[in-house]
């Protein structure tokens, strides 16, 4: 199940890719991805390239995946170790939503 969902949220990712932002399987490894995103202008952040690490668990899309910046990054939401504070990425998750919502 996990899989199928994976392969299926980077066929839509690559077909309609979100603006500033890239993502894939880090070798063939579909439950380990890296994304970049690139500081929107006229933020705080432009000029910036941002890399993303997302770990999918085994019982996807019912457990939300682990998403960590591997760029340090000053934001509220993201902690000193990278961890993404998002009530949505915990308790809060939902297996309607997508990496790509995310």
């Amino acid at each position: 199940m996990a899989s199928k969902r994976i392969l299926k949220e980077l066929k839509d990712l690559q077909k309609d890719p979100p603006s500033n932002c890239s993502a894939g399987p880090v070798a063939e490894d579909m439950f380990h991805w890296q994304a970049t995103i690139m500081g929107p202008p006229d933020s705080p952040y432009a000029g910036g390239v941002f890399l993303v690490s997302i770990h999918f668990p085994p019982d996807y899309p019912f457990k939300p995946p682990k998403v960590s910046f591997k760029t340090r990054v000053y934001h509220p939401n993201i902690n000193s170790n990278g961890s993404i504070c998002l009530d949505i990425l915990k308790e809060q998750w939902s297996p309607a939503l997508t990496i790509s919502k995310v």
